[in-house]
């Protein structure tokens, strides 16, 4: 794993997004950008649909990222990158082409092109921030809002259980899947550049746990610890998936026992979304962790 040092230093020195960007305060997905793309280097292009990263970016005020980008319409980023991943072969490029998408554009309005570019095994990186909803259009409910959350959308508490979009891509025998966390850079830049360059030639996916403060209602300050809890709570397991054989992260493997969690009221009771919901529709929300790690636990190798 890298180091932290080694980390700092090499954001230090590729200085991937400029200071004074038009992220949110505390926004976690702006982070999570900066360490993909201190991981994948100036040797990248990445295909970004309408999302909250598309404004980050930049909105008519100047241009805050060192990689070439493309802003496409939502549905259209998986055939997009994979139009130019097929042109940078013919080229003789060695060029990573990555889509960098939210959630919503993910999960729900582009699915089917995800689907089909994961079919046709082509050679992109596909990384979904998830921060849960809609963040750049009002917080509206997304595929993969988590059960008992308010949004703009479902005003007393999503009902029903979440998308699991990282398993529906290891049901597609996708080459290399794996989750992330924005509060562990280090796992996260380990992932990306295996992702990148041991796997290359293959179609890989990525999702990357993202608190949004505005959206969950969360204290800027807490925003990191937010993150933490996710996975310290069991909400966020963390593993790998080579030929769909599950292996845990050496963080993830920490919480794979349930009695070494933390209660998962601590990472409620930080978040807005969470408050005034009703008390059963919670207890259905902490059902879902062992579902998930139900189903983690039958494909860990």
């Amino acid at each position: 794993m890298v180091k932290t040092k080694e980390l700092v230093e090499l954001e230090i020195k590729m200085k991937a997004i400029e200071k004074g960007n038009l992220a949110c305060p505390g926004c976690q997905l702006n982070l999570a950008f900066k360490h993909s793309l201190t991981a994948l280097g100036n040797n990248a292009i990445v295909v970004i649909p309408a999302c909250c990263t598309s404004v980050i970016q930049g909105a008519g005020q100047g241009y805050g990222m060192h990689v070439p980008i493309m802003n496409v319409a939502f549905a259209s980023a998986p055939p997009v990158a994979s139009a130019i991943a097929r042109k940078m072969k013919i080229d003789g490029k060695d060029t990573s082409v990555v889509v960098w998408a939210g959630d919503g554009g993910t999960s729900d309005i582009a699915f089917a092109a995800l689907s089909g570019a994961a079919e046709r095994d082509e050679d992109i990186l596909y990384i979904m921030y998830n921060n849960a909803g809609y963040q750049n259009t009002g917080n509206q409910k997304s595929g993969v809002s988590p059960r008992g959350a308010k949004t703009s959308t479902t005003k007393t508490g999503k009902t029903s259980r979440p998308k699991n979009v990282a398993r529906m891509m290891l049901a597609q025998d996708v080459k290399y899947v794996a989750t992330a966390n924005t509060a562990y850079p280090q796992d996260l830049f380990d992932k990306i550049t295996r992702a990148a360059n041991e796997f290359k030639g293959h179609f890989r996916y990525i999702e990357i746990f993202s608190p949004c403060p505005p959206g969950w209602v969360v204290d800027t300050r807490d925003t990191v610890q937010v993150a933490k809890l996710a996975t310290e709570t069991g909400i966020w397991p963390l593993w790998e998936a080579v030929d769909s054989k599950i292996t845990l992260s050496r963080i993830g493997r920490r919480f794979a026992n349930p009695e070494k969690r933390k209660p998962v009221e601590e990472y409620f009771g930080l978040q807005g979304r969470y408050r005034g919901v009703d008390q059963n529709l919670l207890e259905l929300a902490k059902g879902d962790i062992d579902f998930e790690w139900a189903w983690v636990n039958k494909f860990i190798d």
